[in-house]
């Protein structure tokens, strides 16, 4: 008879001093016995190798117990932190365990590649060499009875499987090969910079500005040019060099090259100053690579991870340059799935197999002061710039910005725990775009405004990490359009205030209501951006900006009943 097993929990209380400026990791206060390094390692056994979909569902609410415990509820949030049931709906439980068992079932059907034990083995002893998180694996492993099978099924074969059929995915001409001759027709037919406009792709302008190093640290930005990417001369010959490439590769570059961690150095990414050199022709030796483009000219087709796209220069100048991208976007890969896997089944056959539960990495009275350590590079979002980044106090989320040749809505999430990354959803994602606002709000993360050139927006989008879904912002009297302004969250609202244009203007953003109420002007401060804004507990104080001055916003929290 299969042994049943049932997750285990239980309360406790729990400190963590993380390592800080003269303080390591310490745990203090009541923790549970399993919490022990010498806790009792479960070796599963063979005749249990297999899970029901129900078992799953019940270790997957487990380990969200554990991150939702971690999750950062901000103080001045006027209600208690609620238990994960009030944020996270079985349902929404039971759908994270199928995304990963079509995952599975996706990587045998399409590519012939089912995740072996042996796989699960590597990946659940990766997990525990490469954490940043030890104490917080510990809490999972914990949650999971530290039960090997559970633990290899559960936790390491999620996050092996989203990491795999990522990659498989991205560049497989099965599934994009339609749209990669679409792309191709349209731009023999459309040859000149203008007609690029007239494709059915996404067609996006940029500048590149060549500067000192010094000019580029100390100068204001310049608000005309907030699209621009300022380079100074290392960089600024690089990418140009890589940019004559583009132009001199006739081919359409296939799947990109792998570095020896797994990352890639595709597309657009590799556009960018400090990439290594994609894999297209040299620039001929003993000539400017600048005088080696032609302005007016489109590229051959380019493909990263996300698309295909062409590139032309629209003007051309000694220490300036004026793109003009045209970019098709591949399905993304949840979309596919969901669909190609429609059918999958929920529960996976048994399989014989002897895990062995790995020793957790660094101990937490291990680290090192004001040292760094290195994030895995496997499943990374391309390189980019005026993005944003929040923490959920159990994962970073990084959103939007500019990766050299496109405005972006793509994002990931970074689990420090697992050392792993996971890509947001696109579906009902936010337009694309850079320097705009980011708040944490306990359960969402809020972003908002920003610039996709050539126009400013006022639009934004709500994120939910525990479900991986977007929620459209009202533009019901929403402020205008602006970028380089701030926001703050405040417990109940985000207040968005000033920006571009040295605006003194702006708004506070119920997101149970989703609906805003103007900020007054009355004595409000100069217009400015650029500017910084914090929150007291019952203020914003914004200060400094193209226009110093200190003022304060005065309002009263409202409690919500």
């Amino acid at each position: 008879m299969k042994k049943k097993r049932t997750p285990q929990f239980g309360s406790f209380s729990l400190q963590l001093v993380l390592c800080s400026v003269a303080v390591c990791s310490m745990i203090t206060g009541t923790l549970l016995a399993f919490f022990h390094p010498e806790a009792p390692a479960k070796t599963s056994h063979p005749a249990a190798a297999g899970l029901t979909f129900a078992e799953r569902v019940a270790y997957q609410r487990a380990i969200e117990e554990v991150y939702w415990h971690h999750r950062i509820w901000p103080k001045s949030n006027a209600s208690a932190k609620p238990p994960l049931d009030k944020v996270m709906s079985q349902v929404e439980i039971e759908k994270k365990v199928e995304d990963y068992l079509r995952d599975a079932q996706a990587l045998e059907d399409y590519w012939q590649r089912p995740i072996t034990p042996d796989q699960l083995q590597a990946e659940m002893e990766r997990i525990a060499s490469d954490t940043k998180q030890p104490e917080v694996l510990r809490e999972i492993f914990a949650a999971l009875g530290n039960d090997s099978l559970v633990i290899a099924e559960c936790l390491a074969r999620p996050v092996l499987t989203e990491r795999l059929i990522t990659e498989l995915y991205a560049y497989d001409q099965r599934f994009h090969g339609e749209l990669k001759r679409r792309a191709e027709a349209e731009l023999q037919t459309h040859t000149t910079v203008t007609q690029m406009k007239q494709t059915s792709g996404l067609y996006t302008e940029t500048e590149w500005i060549k500067s000192d190093a010094a000019e580029t640290d100390s100068a204001p930005a310049d608000e005309k040019s907030v699209g621009a990417v300022k380079m100074n001369s290392n960089e600024w010959q690089e990418s140009v060099e890589k940019l004559a490439a583009r132009f001199d590769s006739h081919h359409i570059v296939g799947q990109a090259p792998r570095l020896p961690s797994g990352g890639s150095t595709a597309g657009a990414a590799a556009l960018q100053p400090g990439k290594t050199r994609p894999t297209c022709a040299p620039v001929r030796e003993g000539t400017d690579a600048i005088t080696q483009i032609k302005a007016g000219v489109l590229s051959s087709l380019q493909e990263d991870d996300g698309h295909y796209y062409a590139v032309a220069v629209m003007k051309k100048g000694k220490n300036r340059l004026k793109l003009a991208t045209v970019a098709w976007l591949k399905e993304p890969l949840r979309s596919w799935v969901t669909k190609a896997e429609a059918h999958a089944p929920v529960t996976m056959a048994a399989v014989t197999a002897n895990y062995t539960l790995p020793v957790i990495a660094s101990p937490s009275g291990g680290c090192t002061d004001d040292t760094w350590m290195g994030t895995r590079f496997t499943n990374i979002p391309a390189g980019r710039h005026s993005h944003t980044a929040i923490w959920t106090g159990s994962e970073m989320i990084v959103w939007g910005g500019y990766d050299g040749n496109a405005w972006l809505n793509t994002g990931s999430r970074y689990n420090p725990s697992t050392d792993s990354w996971t890509a947001t959803s696109l579906t009902n994602a936010p337009q694309g775009r850079g320097v705009h606002t980011a708040v944490w709000t306990g359960t969402e993360m809020i972003v908002w405004g920003g610039w996709n050139f050539p126009n400013t927006l006022n639009t934004g989008g709500k994120y939910n990490p525990s479900t991986d879904s977007w929620t459209a912002t009202s533009t019901t009297n929403a402020p205008g359009s602006r970028y380089y302004h701030t926001a703050v969250w405040t417990g109940s609202e985000m207040i968005v205030w000033g920006g571009n244009g040295d605006l003194n203007t702006g708004g506070r953003y119920n997101p149970i209501t989703n609906s805003w109420t103007v900020t007054s002007t009355i004595n409000a401060p100069t217009g400015r951006w650029l500017h910084t804004a914090v929150w007291t507990g019952g203020q914003m104080i914004v200060w400094s900006g193209r226009r110093a001055r200190v003022l304060k916003y005065r309002r009263e929290i409202q409690s919500q009943h």
